[in-house]
């Protein structure tokens, strides 16, 4: 057994600084030197390992065990996704449906506002729901690329409109975990955290146009924006208070989607932005890889229902199998014909936390979830391989093309193998809690430096579940400790963790294989960056008010 030690240097300042390097080499390597990912990837695992065994004093052969557990994960299930979304887009791109799919889109609105608002907002608040686990982002990126956005435009929109639904992803997973390891009621945090992200559900897409177009033409399209955003956060905030966790996405994206649409039929803008570019001019633009313009007479060619449904039927069966795939009956059936629970021999129960992080000390699993029916790529690939044999794909051609997807992949692969690895060694070593204490340190400001710590947690794990599992006591116990409700900080760690996905290295990682932008993941973290930081401070000030100031205190009974 080996104790994590948090203050390995009597000096948490220094502890700190240390902690901080392998962020530091990963998050630089990418924005700063702009090296490939996969490097940047691996030199951050080599920054990992050498502070969690030279500083931190964990045994060489369990940083190797959780670096390799990590690696483990991040192929299954997060690549499998990745991989298996990829594969269904260059199905459906190959035969030229993706066309028709990108012209059909126009029917709802040809403003590329309300285009970027429908799919990367509504729709993939859907896949977030259903699936979780970079799902959202490497459908609706891929949609955007294929309907024309620039790459940058592409992944950085897709990344900044996956924050709200994340807290209640993959039916409600992340609350799920939150409430097992803090120890507090189910329903307590649902309901907290349903009286959080409901103002940001309506703020974020008013954000994602700007973020897009600029104030002013986000002005010329507010209604709408006003519509998706306050369609979703009402059911939101209703599911969570008097439900659950479990199907808070999935309502309230099907009710944004059908609002949007109906609301669409009645009511289009009167300067409508036709082209990627910005341009009103129906013929101004060019179509290419980066500014498509489906607008007019002659760019939108007239295609039979036959086509349409055809063009649609492969993403309409891959929302059905997500949706399956994501069921908790679906998912125990499928495990109990075949799932492998791996021990990792070594480091499971070997290693222990420590108070503060947690109560009193708390002995560490390690087993690997071997559920290969059972995972949500799985449902993907066979979607996949059922699309391709409707759009006329015999067994060698499906063969063929995933060879290629893999080829395509492969560097994506390998570089979310390294940030997983790069997020369990410094679990396992101590390190990223040695960070989160440093935040718990800040007094009365607490719910504020609470809710970054939460940021912190997804930036550094890629995800709301593995932020909330890491952090979550460490929530608890301070909040006791300071007088503040333990319910309130928990849930602020879910809440501020939501923003802290569209900065983590393995969700920008997901956006650029989704747009076949590998190698500009530099491009894509500073374009978030602003946005992540500045989220996350709004929802620190909600939390602090809701610990302090009334009326809104009076969210947080």
């Amino acid at each position: 057994m080996w104790s994590q030690v948090y203050d390995p240097f009597g000096s948490m300042a220094l502890s700190t600084a240390v902690a901080a390097i392998p962020v530091v080499v990963l998050l630089g390597g990418i924005g700063i030197f702009e090296l490939r990912a996969h490097v940047a990837a691996l030199l951050g695992l080599a920054a990992a390992l050498l502070v969690a065994i030279v500083f931190f004093g964990m045994p060489a052969p369990m940083a190797g065990l959780a670096a390799a557990y990590g690696a483990a994960f991040g192929l299954l299930p997060i690549g499998w996704i990745i991989l298996n979304v990829i594969f269904l887009y260059q199905l459906t791109v190959e035969r030229g449906d993706f066309k028709i799919l990108r012209t059909s889109i126009g029917a709802i609105s040809d403003d590329r506002r309300l285009q970027l608002l429908f799919i990367a907002f509504c729709l993939g608040a859907f896949f977030e729901g259903a699936a979780g686990f970079g799902t959202p982002v490497a459908v609706t990126a891929a949609m955007l690329i294929g309907l024309g956005f620039t790459p940058l435009a592409a992944s950085g929109l897709s990344l900044i409109a996956n924050t709200a639904p994340v807290a209640f992803g993959a039916l409600g997973t992340p609350i799920i975990a939150l409430a097992a390891v803090t120890g507090l009621d189910l329903h307590e945090l649902s309901g907290m955290v349903g009286r959080q992200l409901p103002f940001f559900s309506v703020l974020v897409p008013f954000w994602l146009i700007v973020a897009f177009v600029g104030w002013r033409r986000m002005l010329e399209v507010w209604p709408p924006i006003l519509v998706a955003g306050v369609s979703f956060a009402i059911p939101q905030y209703l599911v969570s208070n008097f439900h659950g966790p479990w199907l808070v996405d999935i309502v309230a994206s099907v009710v944004s989607m059908a609002c949007l649409a109906l609301f669409l039929k009645v009511w289009q803008p009167a300067n409508p932005m036709r082209s990627v570019s910005g341009s009103d001019d129906a013929n101004a633009a060019t179509p290419s890889a980066g500014n498509t313009n489906i607008s007019g007479a002659n760019a939108r060619p007239a295609h039979s229902r036959a086509a349409v449904r055809r063009a649609w039927m492969p993403w309409l069966v891959l929302s059905a199998f997500v949706f399956l795939w994501g069921t908790p009956q679906v998912r125990a059936a499928l495990d109990g014909v075949w799932s492998l629970k791996l021990p990792v021999i070594g480091l499971h129960e070997a290693v222990q936390k420590m108070p503060p992080v947690v109560a009193e000390p708390k002995v560490e699993a390690a087993i690997f979830n071997f559920n290969a029916l059972s995972a949500t790529g799985s449902g993907i690939l066979l979607a996949a391989i059922i699309s391709g044999l409707l759009l006329g794909y015999g067994p060698g051609g499906l063969i063929r093309m995933y060879a290629r997807t893999l080829y395509l992949v492969r560097f994506s692969l390998l570089t979310i193998a390294c940030m997983l690895a790069i997020g369990f060694v410094t679990r396992y070593s101590g390190v990223d809690a040695t960070l989160g204490l440093a935040l718990a340190n800040t007094g009365w400001l607490y719910p504020l430096f609470g809710t970054y710590i939460g940021w912190l947690g997804v930036m550094l794990t890629g995800s709301d579940t593995s932020s909330n599992v890491l952090f979550g006591g460490l929530q608890r116990v301070t909040a006791e400790q300071l007088g503040i409700d333990p319910v309130l900080m928990a849930a602020a760690n879910s809440s501020g963790g939501v923003m802290g996905k569209m900065m983590d290295a393995q969700s920008i990682v997901v956006a650029s294989t989704a747009t076949r932008w590998y190698g500009h993941e530099g491009s894509i973290l500073r374009f978030v960056a602003f946005h992540s930081v500045a989220l996350a401070t709004l929802v620190g000030l909600l939390v602090l008010g809701q610990a302090y100031m009334w009326p809104l205190k009076l969210l947080a009974p």
